[in-house]
C-alpha cells in the first residue's frame, strides 16, 4: 500500500511538472498568454521590466516545483519534505529565470522614439526613391537612428545619399520633399583616412 502511495504521489509530482513544462513551451511560442492585463505588471510593484507573475516565470515555477517533488519522493521523503523540495527549487528557478529576464530587460536601449517626432526633420535617404515608388531614409533623434520607408509627397524621383524633409507620416511610410539645400551627401573621410 505504501509503495502504491508513493508511486502515485511520485505520478502526481511527475504530472505538475509536464503540465508546467507544456506551458512553458507554449507560451515561448505563442507569447506570454496571461499578460495582457494589469495583474502581470503592476501586482510586484513596478510597472516597467519583467513581472514576477508572468506566464513564463510562473509555468517555470511549476515546472520545478514538480521536478523537485518527484526527486523528493523518489529519494523516499515524506509528502511535506517532497512539497517543501519542491517550493525551494520553483522558487530558486524563477528567481533565476526573473533575475535573466530583467538583466535582459535592462541591456534594452532606455530611448523611446514617438513616430511623430520624426515629422520636420532631415533625413537622408538609404535606398532610392523611384518616381512614384518608395525608398528608405535613415534620421537621427538624439543618439538613435530610425530606418523608415519613404515615398515623395510629389512622386518624383529621389537618389540615394540626397537630403530630404519628412513631411508627413502615412502608417509605417514617411512622406519626404528634397531638402533645400539640394545637395548629395558625401561620407566623410575618416581619421585614419587623412
Amino acid at each position: 500500500m505504501i509503495l502504491l502511495a508513493s508511486t502515485s504521489l511520485f505520478i502526481t509530482f511527475l504530472a505538475i511538472a509536464v503540465f508546467g513544462f507544456v506551458f512553458v513551451v507554449v507560451s515561448s511560442v505563442l507569447g506570454d498568454l496571461f499578460d495582457h492585463g494589469d495583474l502581470g505588471h503592476d501586482a510586484d510593484g513596478h510597472g516597467a521590466g519583467p513581472s514576477i507573475l508572468s506566464s513564463r516565470i510562473l509555468s517555470v515555477f511549476v515546472t520545478a516545483f514538480g521536478c523537485f517533488g518527484a526527486i523528493g519522493v523518489h529519494m523516499g521523503y515524506g509528502v511535506g519534505t517532497s512539497t517543501a523540495m519542491g517550493f525551494g527549487g520553483g522558487v530558486l528557478f524563477a528567481g533565476v529565470i526573473y533575475a535573466f529576464a530583467s538583466f535582459l530587460y535592462g541591456q534594452q536601449a532606455s530611448s523611446h522614439i514617438h513616430t511623430g517626432d520624426l515629422v520636420g526633420n532631415t533625413a537622408q535617404v538609404s535606398v532610392g526613391i523611384p518616381q512614384g515608388g518608395m525608398g528608405q531614409v535613415r534620421c537621427t533623434l538624439g543618439d538613435t537612428v530610425v530606418e523608415k520607408v519613404a515615398r515623395a509627397a510629389d512622386q518624383s524621383e529621389i537618389k540615394v545619399n540626397s537630403l530630404v524633409k519628412i513631411t508627413a507620416i502615412i502608417g509605417d511610410v514617411v512622406l519626404v520633399e528634397r531638402a533645400e539645400t539640394g545637395v548629395p551627401v558625401t561620407e566623410k573621410p575618416r581619421a585614419a583616412d587623412h
